[in-house]
């Protein structure tokens, strides 16, 4: 009985942000509470340039549009080399809108097997326009539109093709990395990213969130 109540609560939760634009999110609360505000401001998936979606798909997750929440061959490799990572976009949106940040088996599994019911429920240019808004960006920064105008001045609509990559670059860290005043590093793995984005746009990558 219970565990038919948390699945029923699981779904009602994603059913209900399939057409809903969730107003924050656990840890964008937490980080409200320590820095007392955050900037956050929500855009629809077309007052996004299109190439920031192609941008973070291609640095978080090229294979976003081939499958189905879990990327099994690149979990594998991960535990192959003894590391972590390999956490699609899909994972990653449902850590951020539903559960917590912090390294643990337990969110892992939760994780994992929620994971699929959004995908079930939600389509893939959804998937991607709900991770655009609850990024982090820099610390109390959340969403692309109030990273584009903290770090650039100007609207998502309007990013370029650079700087959509180096707001894709500084994602993993976005409290140690820097988008207007990039590092060598960043540099580098936006020149890989602006590359990576037009490579999954001319060998249909981007189809499933584009149309």
């Amino acid at each position: 009985m219970g565990v038919l109540a948390v699945f029923s609560f699981a779904l009602i939760w994603t059913l209900l942000y399939a057409v809903i634009n969730p107003p924050t999110t656990p840890y964008m609360r937490a980080e409200a509470h320590r820095l007392v505000s955050v900037k956050h401001e929500w855009v629809d998936m077309e007052d996004i340039a299109p190439v920031m979606a192609r941008s973070v798909v291609a640095a978080e997750d090229a294979n976003f549009c081939l499958h189905w929440g879990l990327d099994v061959n690149a979990i594998q490799d991960a535990v192959e080399r003894g590391q972590g990572g390999a956490s699609t976009i899909s994972q990653q949106v449902v850590k951020n809108v539903f559960l917590w940040h912090g390294r643990s088996w337990s969110r892992k599994a939760i994780e994992a097997l929620w994971t699929p019911l959004t995908e079930a429920i939600w389509s893939k240019r959804r998937i991607v326009e709900l991770y655009l808004n609850v990024a982090e960006f820099d610390e109390g920064v959340f969403g692309v539109q109030a990273a584009a105008r903290h770090y650039f001045g100007v609207d998502a609509a309007n990013l370029t093709p650079t700087q959509a990559a180096r707001l894709a670059a500084i994602l993993p860290a976005p409290k140690t990395r820097s988008a207007s005043n990039p590092s060598t590093f960043t540099r580098n793995r936006t020149a890989a990213i602006m590359s990576g984005a037009a490579t999954i746009a001319a060998d249909g990558r981007a189809e499933c969130f584009e149309n």
